[in-house]
């Protein structure tokens, strides 16, 4: 299952998601738009307990997926998701996340995963890089003691929802400080039909993030966006 991984790894990765997934059952999903209700649905069909945070937990559509993601789904404020949470998703626009982060309040001990894109718009209208690093950094730094992990920042969520619309395997990279968390976080991955490769540390996470304005900018020259595929090299 988990080729892209160092030899040896598929057991680590078995041995401490085992560990991590007695305690793995609440995944808090900050924000409801498309990637948030995309991961939030297929999460739940793995049998975690999902709690989207909402500024307007009440709204009627977010009531909606609340009810397409199960019964054991809920909603509630972004800071009363997070505080009971093992594992919170920012699923919100790049540019609050930083602000979102703050207001969740203490993330101690949660797997933060991060799958935001910080983009500019060049004068030809190409993506570019925002900002030097990435935002899975500025999260870290503003959550010292949670482990971040940059991951489904390079697909759409149309492809989170049904990964075979994409005519092939479709690998998400994951980088990260804390082995355990992306182990957890490649065991969601893997869950929903995608395919985990770690690709390092967390400081690589801006070149995962480069990988999307290769993919949005593709669909500027003709082409339809793509998507990436990681197979692990024989030699």
């Amino acid at each position: 299952m988990y080729r892209q991984f160092v030899p040896g790894a598929v057991l680590l990765v078995s041995t401490l998601f085992a560990a991590f997934s007695a305690v793995a059952e609440t995944v808090a999903v900050i924000g409801t738009g498309n990637v948030g209700a995309a991961l939030g649905q297929r999460f739940g069909e793995l049998g975690h307990r999902i709690v989207y945070g909402s500024r307007e937990p009440d709204r009627e559509d977010v009531e909606r997926l609340v009810a397409a993601t199960g019964p054991d789904a809920s909603a509630a404020t972004q800071e009363e998701a997070a505080r009971d949470a093992d594992i919170v998703v920012l699923a919100v626009p790049w540019d609050v996340v930083e602000d979102v982060t703050r207001a969740l309040g203490d993330l101690t001990g949660r797997i933060v995963i991060d799958p935001t894109n910080p983009r500019s718009i060049a004068e030809d209208g190409l993506r570019d890089y925002a900002f030097d690093g990435s935002n899975a950094e500025r999260i870290q730094a503003l959550a010292p003691d949670a482990s971040v992990v940059k991951a489904f920042s390079t697909l759409g969520a149309g492809t989170m929802l049904d990964p075979s619309i994409a005519g092939g395997p479709v690998s998400v990279p994951i980088a990260g400080d804390d082995a355990q968390a992306k182990a957890a976080v490649a065991e969601l991955v893997a869950g929903i039909g995608l395919h985990p490769v770690d690709v390092g540390p967390l400081r690589y996470a801006h070149v995962i993030e480069g990988l999307h304005y290769l993919r949005y900018n593709a669909g500027q020259f003709g082409e339809a966006r793509i998507n990436f595929y990681l197979p692990a090299d024989p030699n």
